[in-house]
């Protein structure tokens, strides 16, 4: 496997993850008020944790597959608008497994809007930087939504770990 097979897998199913968050909230009546909710008020409302998410995934295939997805920088307002930006950013993700990404030691040079810079190898950048903000903003949106009442476990967090499952042993 190729770091770009793994990276496609795991975006497209912490895609699926988020999308199933939203509708856990969007069946369960948590209102499109809920979007505004944050965990501390220096932190990110719970849609913008939904959109930065996919922006991880998003700048992933710009820059290691030469993707044109442009950013999601609109605030989604509603349940459905969250489900239906994640369906669409994840049902490209195969495409681009198909694709040819850079080589995995080729440099990837990475300027944040707050100035800082980094300079790592393709690999590196999916496997030290999206990944783990993908994680990070998908763990804290599973975090306001359980704060919000909504009803979720583990399993809700890692749906695609079912496919997985064995009898234990005797």
């Amino acid at each position: 496997m190729t770091y770009r097979d793994d990276a496609c897998i795991t975006f497209a199913n912490t895609l699926r993850t988020l999308d199933g968050l939203a509708a856990r909230a969007e069946a369960a009546d948590l209102g499109d008020d809920a979007l505004a909710a944050k965990l501390a008020d220096d932190m990110f409302a719970l849609e913008t944790q939904f959109r930065i998410a996919l922006n991880q995934v998003i700048i992933a295939l710009t820059r290691a597959a030469g993707a044109a997805i442009p950013l999601d920088e609109t605030p989604y307002g509603s349940w459905p608008e969250v489900r239906a930006r994640l369906e669409a950013v994840r049902t490209q993700v195969p495409d681009w497994a198909q694709k040819e990404w850079l080589a995995p030691d080729e440099q990837v040079d990475m300027t944040l809007p707050n100035g800082m810079r980094f300079v790592m190898s393709a690999q590196e950048f999916v496997r030290d930087w999206s990944m783990p903000n993908l994680y990070f903003h998908a763990s804290m949106a599973y975090a306001l939504l359980r704060r919000d009442g909504l009803a979720l476990g583990k399993a809700d967090f890692l749906p695609h770990m079912a496919r997985y499952a064995a009898r234990p042993a005797e």
